[in-house]
């Protein structure tokens, strides 16, 4: 296992659709156990796609159970949304992107099919914030980043240093 360098907008690998998952061995079992060491080490992660470090395949990691009660760790190879409902508007963040957050519109429900870590299709239905977590990784996989759900006249990116500070006023 070995933290590995996140790529920062704009790498061309973030605008680059991924490619399916062939195969199901110890390199990719390795890289998974990698890309969830990284995902640990950055500061609020709870999602983090292959091509964000760098690896053109179509493999996601979705981790929200510090903010999510029953939610459990996902690695999604090969996803794809089935359905989504019940638009809202959430902010989020990006580690490719680490100064910026933004309020964009996602689905508060996804059915999304995928295959596990050893090759098995899955299927599931998740909501609130792992679905929008969902959504966001699934984005990365088709060369998507959270500033292409933010309208041109209302981009209202803030560094994320000063959300921070609203979210979490400082004690004097």
């Amino acid at each position: 296992m070995a933290i590995l360098q996140i790529r920062l907008f704009p790498d061309p690998i973030l605008r680059k659709p991924a490619e399916k998952v062939e195969r199901f061995d110890k390199k990719l079992a390795a890289l998974i156990l990698s890309m969830e060491e990284t995902m640990r080490s950055q500061r609020a992660g709870i999602g983090i796609a292959a091509p964000q470090v760098g690896v053109g395949l179509r493999l996601a990691l979705v981790d929200v159970s510090a903010r999510m009660k029953g939610a459990k760790r996902l690695i999604l190879v090969n996803p794809r949304i089935l359905d989504a409902k019940q638009e809202k508007i959430s902010r989020e963040g990006c580690m490719s992107l680490p100064e910026y957050t933004g309020n964009l519109k996602r689905y508060d429900w996804v059915r999304l099919v995928w295959q596990d870590e050893s090759g098995k299709n899955r299927e599931g239905d998740f909501s609130g914030i792992e679905a929008v977590c969902i959504q966001h990784e699934v984005d990365h996989l088709h060369g998507k980043l959270f500033l292409d759900h933010i309208s041109f006249l209302n981009r209202d990116l803030i560094p994320r240093h000063f959300s921070d500070l609203h979210s979490h006023p400082r004690r004097h």
